[in-house]
């Protein structure tokens, strides 16, 4: 097993792995959770032949491109050629035809030498922050079989955790790579919105929501966020950073339901980014306590949307969902809209005062599988609202019960992984 991008590229270096060999190490790792799910698509034989067929695609070892053989999942939001994209419903599973064509995502990864293992698991259209799903199983965690990963990035989550991956693909509307990576003690990184359709990356994947979609990642170090950024986004790796940055600190008012656990960890946190050279302060985020309310009407507006006339082919609460987004009016719409773009300008206000912003990613370390988790996605939104309506980048830097968000100005993205990667070894 290797630990990092970076150690998996020197063995190649070296001649001491190949391709081959380590997906077929990580294949057999491949659906070790409880429901088998992490894969909603995965053909062993054409991701060997792949794997085999690298060293031929890129002969020059001293010009490989940056996950040259490296095992990456792809959350199955997205075309890959050869397999139907299911969007998490049995639905779409029935409907669509199978992809001719890789999608840019896809096609973009393997131009950068990846080997895609297959498509992974996601709360039905990716909306929902659990990872249950009545049409494909829940997603437990392969490590801790008695909890969910998280979603709607739970298959991403759980490829990386059961080690079938590298990195997985996901995507992040309101949190769906923040949560996933924080209960399954992961490092995950979710792109300034609009970098990936400026890029043109969501052609060929399914959007939620227009409006706050992005792509990222979940890996297991943080030293390898700059490097995957690079490969995805084009976006230059800064070798040479300051330690001292201004790290805003929501409030201890705004804490008021997080499980105890959840304080101590981000007590800790908070410790660690000081000794590492940061200079901390509070901030009052009480005025993100109405981020949720503009966050969930236009999400629900779009969605609707994009799945108009299907509504009844999804479970309950998605249904419930998507009916009441179609059923805002133009004028209801037009004002969350309004109080998106407020909601936006204050975010960016915060950050002339400091260069990070950190919080919790979520109240609660863990969920349960069967347990009663319908009121979690409220409670979720308080902590990861305020960032999809800020559009901001976020690195969920990975902790012993639950995740801690550091966010960044929209189009920082590279100056947050970088530090970030920095000071790992602190955390």
């Amino acid at each position: 097993m290797y630990p990092t991008l970076a150690a998996m590229r020197l063995a190649y270096e070296r001649g001491e792995a190949t391709p081959a060999v380590v997906t077929e190490e990580f294949l057999a790792r491949a659906n070790s959770n409880p429901g088998h799910n992490v894969y909603l698509s995965l053909d062993a034989e054409r991701v060997l032949a792949e794997a085999a067929a690298l060293p031929e695609r890129f002969p020059d070892a001293d010009a490989r491109p940056l996950l040259y053989g490296v095992p990456v999942s792809l959350k199955d939001c997205f075309d890959l050629a050869g397999a139907v994209t299911t969007c998490g419903s049995r639905f779409y599973a029935k409907k669509n035809e199978v992809a001719l064509q890789d999608s840019v995502v896809a096609a973009r990864l393997r131009q950068a030498g990846a080997v895609i293992v297959g498509k992974t698991h996601l709360h039905q259209l990716a909306y929902g922050i659990t990872g249950e799903n009545s049409d494909f199983g829940d997603c437990m965690q392969p490590m801790r079989p008695e909890r969910l990963t998280g979603g709607s990035s739970s298959g991403a989550a759980a490829s990386v955790q059961e080690g079938s991956a590298l990195a997985g693909i996901g995507t992040d509307t309101g949190g769906s790579i923040r949560t996933p990576a924080a209960l399954c003690g992961l490092a995950g990184y979710r792109a300034s919105h609009g970098l990936a359709n400026r890029l043109g990356l969501w052609k060929g994947g399914v959007h939620l929501a227009q409006s706050f979609d992005t792509l990222g990642w979940l890996y297991k170090n943080l030293s390898d966020g700059p490097l995957l950024a690079e490969a995805l986004f084009g976006l230059e790796q800064i070798s040479a950073l300051a330690k001292e940055v201004r790290i805003g600190v929501v409030n201890s008012a705004f804490l008021h339901d997080c499980d105890a656990d959840v304080l101590e960890m981000f007590a800790g946190c908070r410790a660690q980014m000081a000794q590492a050279g940061a200079q901390l302060g509070e901030f009052d985020a009480m005025y993100w306590n109405n981020a949720p309310e503009t966050f969930v009407a236009i999400q629900a507006s779009e969605s609707a949307a994009i799945h108009a006339g299907n509504f009844a082919e999804f479970e309950l609460a998605i249904r419930e969902r998507l009916e009441w987004g179609a059923s805002l009016s133009a004028a209801e719409i037009e004002r969350m809209r309004e109080q998106h773009e407020a909601f936006r300008a204050r975010m960016d206000q915060l950050f002339t005062q400091f260069d990070f912003v950190m919080l919790p990613c979520a109240p609660m370390s863990a969920l349960l599988a069967g347990a009663d988790n319908s009121s979690i996605r409220t409670r979720i939104l308080r902590y990861t609202a305020a960032g999809s309506m800020g559009g901001n980048p976020i690195v969920t830097l990975p902790g012993r019960s639950g995740g801690v968000q550091l966010m960044a100005a929209r189009g920082d993205d590279a100056r947050l992984l970088a530090w970030t990667a920095q000071v790992e070894p602190a955390f």
